[in-house]
């Protein structure tokens, strides 16, 4: 279980978008991921979105953060570069995520986890609660929770209308139809372009469906006992998510103690890319508190 293509294994001051793609073999299987940021006593560990890679992290979210913390942004297995074959459920997700926190060396972290990411991030801190010391969980929302079995057919027609006007889908799916929405759309979809060698592979179109039936288990999933979560957790969501609906989010507050919820005003799904510099500042306050 030795990283490979190590260049700085306690992380570096170097952008995201020129961070190393690295790889740790966990069970036979390898994960690719990058690591960037001072080296610190407590990693906060990155979970993105469904068909995510290292590229479709933020480079304005990982760069500020990285300021003051170590970041470690993952691949799921069978996703990008890392190897295998995407899990059909959530649980095999955070199973995977867990030992490769492991792996890493790590014997305790904070983890951030947008969307497909923040169901991980759950099912992880219910499993180990003794590995997460805070939690960041950003459009999202709890298992059986309210529509997430119907992101299928939220997305289906808006990807098709991305390639009907020569648009990344997650221009309709991720931010609200307004002027400042269709603004910082634009400006988060430059940034995920700004990395220009190296860059990770896209995911299957097996690897997506196999997400896709992931998340849809998740939203029929019986809802879990977030009542004994005992980690201090920050849930930010926009006030108009369409793919994990908001109410999803308060929710989350509702059920989880002392929880603190950050809604966006006239954002979507992807609010915590909208808002992005704001966002930093509220998630380095909490981890740092």
């Amino acid at each position: 279980m030795t990283p490979t293509n190590t260049i700085n294994p306690a992380g570096s001051q170097t952008s995201f978008i020129n961070a190393a793609n690295q790889s740790i073999t966990v069970n036979g299987i390898p994960f690719a991921y990058r690591d960037i940021g001072p080296k610190t006593d407590v990693p906060l560990v990155l979970f993105n979105h469904w068909g995510a890679v290292l590229d479709n992290f933020d480079p304005g979210i990982i760069d500020g953060l990285a300021q003051t913390r170590r970041i470690i942004a993952t691949n799921y297995r069978g996703i990008g570069g890392s190897g295998g074959t995407a899990p059909l459920t959530v649980g095999e997700m955070a199973d995977d995520a867990i030992q490769l926190i492991h792996a890493l060396g790590f014997e305790t972290v904070d983890v951030l986890g947008f969307s497909l990411g923040g169901f991980v991030a759950q099912d992880i801190t219910l499993k180990a609660p003794e590995l997460v010391r805070r939690l960041i969980l950003t459009g999202t929302g709890p298992a059986g929770g309210t529509g997430i079995d119907k992101v299928g057919s939220v997305t289906w027609p808006l990807m098709i209308k991305g390639l009907m006007t020569l648009r990344d889908p997650k221009f309709y799916l991720f931010f609200t139809s307004t002027p400042n929405g269709r603004r910082t759309a634009s400006q988060y979809l430059q940034r995920l372009k700004e990395r220009k060698k190296n860059r990770d592979k896209g995911p299957t179109p097996s690897a997506f469906l196999r997400q896709l039936k992931a998340i849809t288990a998740w939203g029929k999933q019986a809802p879990q006992n977030l009542g004994r979560l005992r980690t201090p957790t920050l849930i930010v969501n926009g006030d108009n998510d369409i793919m994990v609906p908001s109410v999803n989010s308060i929710a989350l507050a509702n059920r989880i103690p002392n929880a603190q919820l950050v809604i966006y005003e006239d954002a979507g799904h992807g609010a915590i890319f909208q808002y992005y510099a704001d966002f930093v500042t509220k998630a380095l306050a909490f981890l740092d508190t």
